[in-house]
C-alpha cells in the first residue's frame, strides 16, 4: 500500500464531499483540520488493507474502488462478509476502534482503491461531537448487520445450487470472476461451484469462460432458485 501524507487538499475535499456529503456540515476549520490529519491511502488490486489480529490504525472512508472484507477458516476456506465501495466505510474498523480490539477478518482491495483514513483520535472526537458522522456510522452498522444476517440465513438454510443461481442472476449477464472467487463469496469450495456451473452450462443457462460466466437464461436461473427454496 502506498501512503500519501500530502495531497491537493482542494481536490481531496471535493472528492470527500462527493462521497460523504454530511461532512459539508462540519465547520470549515474542523474540516481543514480533519484533512490535515487524515491519511490518503492508495492500494492496487490485491493489496492487503488489513488482516485478522492486526490493530486498527484508522477509520477508512472509501473514495474510489472496492474492498472485500472476508473471514478465513483454519482450513483455508474463505467467506465474503461484505464489500466496501465508494461512499461507504468499513464497520469492522469502526467496531475495532470503539471496542479497542484487533481485526477479526481481513480486507483486500478488489480493484485499485483510494481511501481516506481518519486517525483514531479524530474518529472518537467526531463520534462524540459531530452528530451527522455519528448517524452515518451507526446507520452503516444497521445496513451491514442486515446484510450479514441475510448471509447467515443463506449459508445455514439455503441450498448451494439455489444460492449460486441467485448470485448469477443478480450479477449477470456477465460475471467477471474466477470460480474460486465465486466459491469464496458463497462460503464453499471451487470444486463444488465448478460442478454446479457445468451443470448449469449443460442446461444452456450459462456459458463458462476464463474467469468469466455469461448468463444466457436469467429467467431459468431465477425460477430454479425459487424452486429450491
Amino acid at each position: 500500500m502506498q501512503e500519501f501524507a500530502a495531497a491537493d487538499k482542494q481536490a481531496l475535499r471535493a472528492h470527500l464531499l462527493r462521497g460523504f456529503p454530511f461532512f459539508a456540515e462540519l465547520p470549515p476549520a474542523r474540516l481543514e483540520a480533519l484533512l490535515e490529519e487524515a491519511q490518503l491511502l492508495r492500494a492496487p488490486a490485491g493489496g492487503v488493507l488489513f488482516d485478522a489480529k492486526q490493530p486498527c490504525r484508522g477509520y477508512p472512508l472509501v473514495l474510489s474502488g472496492s474492498v472485500r472484507v472476508f473471514k478465513t477458516a483454519p482450513s483455508g476456506r474463505e467467506i465474503l462478509l461484505y464489500r466496501v465501495e465508494p461512499g461507504q466505510s468499513c464497520i469492522l474498523s469502526g467496531g475495532c476502534l470503539l471496542g479497542h480490539s484487533d481485526y477479526a477478518a481481513a480486507g483486500v482491495a478488489e480493484t485499485r482503491v483510494e481511501i481516506l483514513s481518519i486517525p483514531p483520535a479524530q474518529f472518537h472526537e467526531l463520534m462524540l461531537q459531530f452528530e451527522p458522522f455519528r448517524r452515518y456510522v451507526f446507520g452503516s452498522y444497521g445496513e451491514r448487520l442486515s446484510e450479514v444476517m441475510e448471509l447467515v440465513e443463506e449459508v445455514a438454510f439455503r441450498r448451494l445450487d439455489a444460492r449460486l443461481a441467485q448470485l448469477l442472476t443478480r450479477r449477470g449477464p456477465v460475471i467477471e470472476s474466477s470460480q474460486q472467487r465465486l466459491a469464496e463469496e458463497l462460503g464453499s469450495v471451487r470444486e463444488i461451484v465448478s460442478r454446479l456451473l457445468r451443470s448449469f452450462e449443460q442446461r444452456g443457462w450459462v456459458r463458462i469462460g476464463r474467469e468469466r460466466v455469461t448468463v444466457l437464461e436469467p429467467a431459468a436461473l431465477a425460477e430454479f432458485a425459487r424452486a429450491r427454496e
